[in-house]
């Protein structure tokens, strides 16, 4: 069986792409959501270099050693009670994440231990459940066959919810969900829409929800009579961010949380741009879990009582993400998804 979704860069940077035209099917792109970590390059990862922090000019210190002292949270007996019995038989909550890139989910400097925002936010769900974590690292085009089998039981890696997703899945929202634009620091780009981008080369991953964003802006462009924008694949997100700072690309675009990590941690490099990953409506990131076995709406609560007692906070503060939370994590199905369309907002500013 084929996957369910079109592989994003977590497989798109193994593959030789040198550059590929700027046309997908249409299926893909209803396919494509939020978007795989893996989609940003770390830049100045420090599992690359070799240490265990690297200070950001946010304030944050990254911690990237296996050594992560958690922030952790208390265990609600109550909602251990409403854990589904399948599920919490063995007492572990069984999580995929895709390992892609800091800050959300990667791997510490050991090279495998699995670590980032992603998990940390499982960690909390995980101890109000009263359950063990369990974290297994799958591939981006893996986790929807393996979740549907039972072989995992949430996914924590930057999932977006959309339309198709929500027909197999549901979901427990815990993040907003934003691209960056991303350029050399001395340009003087300000992308907010379509007429921004005419005419520049941007990188950008094969199958992504990011794609599809330029595609239709390309669209949009076209229709006004104005050049679109050239769009560029590379077979590595090292490469990607190559071409970016030697200049033989004008923007790169890719999740947020990862264009302000190396905003922060680089000297070459600069947000220029930000848009929501569900253009043009809005998105959320959320917990997965196969549709209707009653896991969601215990994460759900889960997720709310974290972001009452301040712990949930925490983490995106250690992560620099505070400005991605939310004031209220709410559960996603088909049947109220077209309600859920709007209010997506997060409590900290967009940009």
């Amino acid at each position: 069986m084929a996957p369910f979704f079109t592989p994003h860069h977590g497989t798109a940077r193994r593959r030789t792409l040198a550059a590929l035209p700027a046309v997908v099917l249409s299926g893909a792109l209803a396919l494509s959501a939020c978007s795989d970590p893996g989609a940003a390059a770390s830049g100045g990862s420090t599992a690359a270099a070799g240490g265990a922090t690297t200070a950001g000019r946010n304030g944050v210190v990254y911690n990237t050693s296996p050594d992560q002292q958690r922030i952790r949270a208390e265990k609600d007996a109550a909602l251990a009670a409403k854990v589904p019995a399948l599920i919490g038989k063995d007492g572990k909550l069984t999580v995929t994440t895709t390992a892609g890139s800091i800050p959300l989910s990667f791997h510490a400097t050991d090279d495998k231990t699995p670590i980032g925002s992603e998990l940390d936010i499982a960690q909390l769900v995980a101890d109000k459940l009263g359950l063990e974590l369990d974290v297994q690292v799958t591939s981006w085009e893996n986790w929807p066959l393996k979740t549907q089998s039972g072989d995992f039981e949430a996914v924590f890696s930057n999932v977006g919810i959309n339309k198709d997703r929500v027909k197999l899945f549901d979901f427990a929202s815990y993040r907003a969900a934003y691209m960056g634009f991303e350029a050399k620091k001395s340009a003087s780009y300000n992308i907010r829409d379509a007429d921004d981008i005419s005419g520049l080369k941007v990188s950008v991953g094969s199958g992504t929800n990011q794609e599809k964003i330029l595609l239709a802006w390309n669209k949009e462009l076209e229709a006004k009579g104005k050049e679109p924008a050239s769009l560029q694949y590379y077979s590595s997100d090292a490469d990607t961010i190559l071409a970016l700072s030697s200049g033989r690309t004008d923007l790169n675009i890719a999740p947020y949380p990862s264009t302000a990590y190396r905003e922060n941690t680089r000297d070459d490099l600069k947000i220029v741009g930000k848009v929501n990953a569900g253009w043009p409506s809005e998105t959320l990131v959320a917990a997965t879990t196969l549709k209707g076995n009653g896991l969601a709406p215990v994460i759900t609560e889960a997720l709310n009582s974290v972001i009452k007692d301040g712990s949930y906070g925490k983490v995106l503060d250690r992560w620099g993400l505070s400005e991605e939370a939310l004031q209220e994590s709410k559960t996603v199905t088909e049947a109220n998804f077209a309600s859920t369309q709007t209010g997506a907002t997060p409590s900290g500013a967009a940009k």
